[in-house]
């Protein structure tokens, strides 16, 4: 199976909204001047850029080598980094995620780095997709893939918690949770669910030989239809989002774990 690739031009024209409603989570970190932030899973370094710009001293990573030169490229500190695989020692006074935790299905690995690069008392501020994101996109891809005789199990790059699972896991590895939320947030897409099909579900798509991928997007499309799409043909992704902040705990006698759950994936956002 082919994996997934991060084109940021396609990024840029179909997800440019990840950004944009980024816009809460910052505000949630309320970032300082001169405060050192790291942006785990920066993509192509729009917020990165927002932080930096407002006096922070940021670090961006991202797993996908394409999507840190697109940061670099806005003049930011941006380095190819897997989010599983974080080796920072207590530099940061803060770690932020915007979109890309679910992308990384090792949630244990991943607190476990971020637990490491926090200074004492440091902040963990983030937003991902939570239990039910895209339920309707995930339902056709199955739906279609099933059709065809194939298990779609193994192709799902994505870890969409309930917010108590995810307490649970900031509990367990380290951090006083301060907001855990999950919340429904319908997102309009800036034309069909193609473009976000391509962009965000490869591994779906990849699973197939090439010259069938065309028409199983198509087939897609046509499941997600009556759900996402009204009457003036404007498409709307049934987004669920779970936004949480955290610090990092001082219990002197914390044992953290060493493993998290379910395979591997790349981090940029969906």
């Amino acid at each position: 199976m082919d994996k997934q690739k991060w084109n940021p031009a396609q990024y840029a024209e179909q997800a440019h909204f990840v950004s944009e409603l980024g816009a809460p989570v910052v505000d949630l970190l309320a970032p300082r001047p001169g405060e050192r932030i790291l942006d785990l899973g920066c993509g192509d370094g729009v917020l990165t850029k927002e932080m930096h710009d407002a006096g922070c001293r940021v670090v961006g990573v991202d797993a996908s080598p394409e999507m840190v030169a697109a940061a670099i490229s806005k003049g930011v500190d941006a380095r190819v980094v897997d989010g599983h695989e974080l080796q920072f020692e207590s530099e940061f006074d803060a770690v932020f995620s915007n979109a890309a935790l679910h992308w990384m299905t090792h949630p244990g690995l991943v607190l476990n780095g971020v637990y490491r690069a926090l200074k004492p008392g440091g902040r963990f501020v983030g937003e991902f997709g939570g239990y039910g994101n895209v339920a309707t996109i995930r339902r056709a891809l199955d739906e279609a893939l099933t059709a065809r005789g194939i298990d779609a199990t193994p192709f799902n790059p994505w870890f969409f918690p309930r917010a108590e699972e995810y307490r649970l896991l900031l509990e367990r590895y380290g951090f006083e949770p301060l907001t855990v939320q999950a919340f429904a947030r319908p997102t309009p897409l800036p034309n069909d669910v193609t473009g976000w099909l391509e962009t965000f579900a490869q591994s779906f798509i990849n699973g197939l030989p090439q010259e069938k991928r065309k028409r199983f997007v198509v087939e897609v499309v046509e499941r997600c239809r009556p759900a996402l799409c009204d009457g003036d043909g404007r498409w709307v992704a049934d987004y669920v989002r779970l936004r949480f902040a955290a610090t990092k705990s001082s219990r002197a006698n914390l044992t953290l774990k060493p493993t998290g759950s379910s395979a591997g994936a790349p981090e940029p956002a969906a």
